[in-house]
């Protein structure tokens, strides 16, 4: 079985340890899409089989995010996982639904942003947060990041918090988005709390618990439900029907000569789905193979 199930990452737990256990119920490689942190819940696609090859095509997508931000307080990772560094006053003017949306919406478009401290990102080959549990000084890259919308859904004024949802490009760090509102409310803020509901067409409502995935698995109809298959995956590109001999030629990855647009397509051979192929200048090549 070879494709993407999406999987709803509970609270508490890392992206690795989701694998880890779905590779234990499957017996098979297993990979993700993107990290999400531990105390991050949501979307985390799995990639089983050779399904772990479709990686380099879903690294890109945008991504929705439910978030819960913290007025009046900042901590030294921006989550709530951090430390209080500092606390201020929070302005119940700025808490007023027409002051909150306003703020909010300043924030759609294209824009730099800088990932904070605690990250992953590498700066003269070291990850920032290993400067930061150094104590030491690094200048961190800005990013250019895109906010193509962002809600208010909830202000909660005696806990001074806010709830909004944001639809954003890949790269963009919400803690840093927390931050940054927080600063235009005139106050500091942490990001309290972030469910991902989607990532470019995978989405929550289409998600399942980690430990229901080799019961989903072994049932062909939840299994036609949840399992994307790597056929379903690339439904919507085209798609080549090959003969035999074409066919023994595209496997053993000779490339084909082909008078189509250059593009990724679909590959049948008598009714039958064989992978993806990309044709570049004229010539077909194979670059994944169902089994």
């Amino acid at each position: 079985m070879d494709g993407i199930i999406i999987i709803d990452k509970p609270q508490g737990c890392t992206s690795h340890d989701i694998v880890k256990k779905a590779r234990k119920y499957l017996n098979k490689k297993v990979g993700h899409t993107g990290t999400l942190d531990p105390m991050a819940t949501g979307v985390l696609p799995l990639l089983i089989g050779k399904g772990t090859l479709c990686s380099k095509y879903l690294v890109n997508h945008d991504k929705v995010y439910q978030v819960s931000l913290q007025l009046g307080k900042k901590t030294d990772t921006a989550d709530v996982e951090g430390n209080i560094i500092q606390e201020e006053v929070v302005k119940e003017e700025f808490l007023e639904r027409q002051e909150v949306e306003l703020i909010l919406k300043s924030f759609i478009g294209e824009q730099e942003q800088t990932p904070p401290i605690y990250s992953a990102i590498k700066v003269n080959g070291k990850k920032l947060y290993e400067y930061a549990r150094q104590g030491k000084e690094v200048e961190i890259p800005k990013r250019i990041i895109n906010i193509y919308s962002i809600n208010n859904t909830k202000i909660d004024n005696n806990k001074k918090q806010i709830d909004f949802e944001v639809h954003c490009s890949k790269g963009t760090y919400i803690r840093t988005l927390c931050e940054d509102i927080a600063k235009k409310m005139q106050t500091v803020g942490y990001m309290k709390e972030l469910r991902r509901v989607k990532v470019g067409e995978f989405d929550i409502n289409d998600a399942i618990d980690v430990n229901k995935i080799e019961k989903i698995l072994s049932d062909r109809e939840l299994c036609e439900k949840y399992f994307i298959s790597i056929e379903k995956l690339f439904k919507n590109m085209s798609q080549i029907i090959l003969d035999n001999k074409k066919l023994t030629l595209f496997l053993n990855g000779v490339r084909i000569n082909c008078n189509l647009k250059d593009g990724i397509y679909r590959v049948y051979n008598e009714g039958n789905f064989v992978g993806i192929g990309i044709i570049k200048n004229g010539l077909l090549k194979r670059d994944i193979v169902i089994d």
